[in-house]
């Protein structure tokens, strides 16, 4: 991979800059904060790209990826497009010799993760995933206290995010563009929980899921490919853990907390804001309850731009980032074939 004297000698650039949650900028803003170059611009919504010129003095704007890879000098781009793009445009800029940072989830399958690892490796590119919420106060909170033993030895994560409504409108509830129900925050609250996971060494042995479907499509007739209706995905570990992740738009009485984490000691309850951590005794539970230190998201292009420069090893490898995505993809998998599947990677 190139390597760079300083920081802002790194040129980088993002493919897609509005859309959702306006991330195109979001990502130019923190490739800047540390201390990178932003370079230019690929937008196919020419409103947005006039957008981006403004707000960016003297940023190249292009409406094709070809044209840009083919007159940029960019190093270091972030693909910031649908899920089912991911795969198309990662490797059509590593092709192009250049760095990448793809938005999360880094794929849909496990085969197009496999893809775009060997393309990097190819290459010599850097490929990461902008998984910034490793760093939210929960996880960093959390993994503190569980370190310090509060809970004991963790042996059951559920991870579940519901509610009964009927999904937006949007490419992020079509399951032939998001990839399914689990996908968009399923991936985010995974991420969570194999970080914990990773402090006993677990490795991924089985993945089995479940789906329900047919409630708010074919009823409302709303959307040809609608996600599915609630979906779950059940892992098991070489240690004797396990881990659940269900998310869910019919369920009318959903558990309150985001990450629920079982040890032999008590019970630690993660949520964005706060904690709880339940412990058994004499008198029956104590609860204990505190608030979430600051995340901190800026770490995660401090670190690329480190890597890049430096060499400080890269904290979210796309192999790490490979492995929410292999959880998702054998769970797909599994609830078309009605068992479990063992896992590729660990």
């Amino acid at each position: 991979m190139k390597r760079f004297k300083k920081a802002s000698d790194i040129k980088v650039g993002v493919i897609g800059y509005s859309g959702a949650f306006c991330m195109g900028r979001v990502h130019l803003e923190d490739m800047k904060a540390a201390g990178m170059t932003p370079t230019a611009v690929c937008e196919i919504d020419k409103k947005l790209l006039k957008v981006a010129g403004k707000e960016w003095s003297g940023i190249e704007t292009y409406t094709s990826i070809a044209r840009m890879l083919k007159k940029s000098d960019v190093d270091l781009l972030a693909v910031i497009t649908p899920h089912n793009l991911h795969a198309k445009h990662v490797l059509q800029c590593l092709n192009a010799g250049k760095s990448v940072c793809c938005e999360k989830p880094l794929a849909i399958t496990t085969e197009e993760c496999d893809r775009m690892i060997a393309a990097a490796k190819k290459n010599r590119c850097l490929l990461t995933t902008y998984h910034n919420r490793h760093w939210d106060g929960c996880a960093l909170t959390g993994m503190k206290q569980i370190k310090k033993g509060v809970i004991g030895d963790v042996f059951r994560i559920e991870a579940h995010m519901a509610g009964y409504s009927k999904p937006g409108n949007w490419w992020r509830s079509s399951k032939s563009i998001s990839g399914g129900v689990l996908y968009d925050w399923g991936v985010h609250v995974l991420e969570y929980a194999l970080q914990i996971l990773a402090l006993s060494n677990a490795k991924m042995t089985e993945v089995m899921g479940l789906a329900k479907t047919g409630f708010w499509a074919p009823k409302t007739k709303w959307k040809a490919d609608t996600n599915e209706d609630e979906a779950l995905a059940i892992v098991r570990f070489n240690t004797g853990q396990w881990l659940t992740l269900t998310m869910s738009s019919i369920d009318s009485n959903p558990k309150p907390s985001m990450l629920e984490i079982t040890g032999t000691k008590g019970t630690y309850l993660m949520n964005h804001g706060d904690y709880e951590i339940i412990k058994p005794g004499k008198d029956g539970n104590k609860v204990t309850k505190g608030k979430n230190v600051q995340g901190d998201w800026g770490k995660f292009y401090k670190n690329v731009a480190d890597h890049m420069v430096k060499k400080t090893p890269l904290i979210i490898t796309p192999q790490w980032a490979r492995r929410p995505i292999h959880i998702l993809d054998l769970a797909n998998r599994s609830a078309k074939l009605g068992r479990a599947i063992k896992t590729t990677y660990a």
